[in-house]
């Protein structure tokens, strides 16, 4: 072979290996911005569960005020977990499960008053809790499923290379906290 052919050959391989890298380098951005999107979507939904909570609360108030135990229990959980977004997905995680717990706990105090049970705001407030939780369900789902591609891409070979080199690290899953996993025991 002639030392043209050879160059152009070399020539080729380097382009070829530039592109892929490139195209690696994007499609690793790609799936990072699916994850940080995803996460934001998960933060949207907290918050709205966050802002129907008080409201939530002051309702159930005038009819169980002897309840205040659990009621202070729906606040300081709620109020815990506003305050633990900037921890990240497992700190975040473990706040929501307390949340969940305690407005578990909530609910069922209102089975055991009958004129709540039938308080239009207070079902209005259940109902719309009931479907924010629905749509936090739905926007963990996602966000579990974009955080598996992203972490499946940076550890699989030839692309962990340009991970490695690209600063992309492996981001945790927003798992139920153990708590979240249990049924809720109310005690009266």
């Amino acid at each position: 072979m002639t030392p043209v052919i050879v160059l152009g050959v070399v020539v080729v391989l380097v382009f070829v290996l530039v592109a892929w890298a490139v195209a690696t380098y994007n499609s690793l951005v790609r799936a990072r911005t699916q994850v940080d999107a995803s996460w934001a979507q998960i933060d949207v939904q907290l918050k709205r569960r966050h802002s129907l909570i008080p409201n939530l609360v002051e309702t159930v108030k005038g009819y169980a005020a002897h309840e205040r135990g659990t009621l202070e229990a729906v606040v300081a959980a709620r109020n815990a977990a506003a305050g633990s977004t900037a921890g990240g997905p497992a700190q975040q995680a473990q706040a929501e499960g307390f949340l969940t717990q305690a407005l578990g706990r909530l609910f069922a105090l209102a089975e055991a008053y009958p004129d709540l049970k039938a308080n239009q705001n207070f079902l209005q407030l259940q109902a719309e809790l009931g479907n924010t939780e629905e749509k936090i369900a739905y926007a963990r789902q996602f966000y579990n499923s974009a955080i598996q591609t992203y972490n499946q891409k940076i550890q699989t070979l030839p692309t962990n290379i340009i991970a490695g080199v690209g600063g992309f690290h492996p981001r945790p899953y927003f798992e139920a906290a153990a708590g979240e996993r249990a049924d809720v025991n109310v005690r009266f």
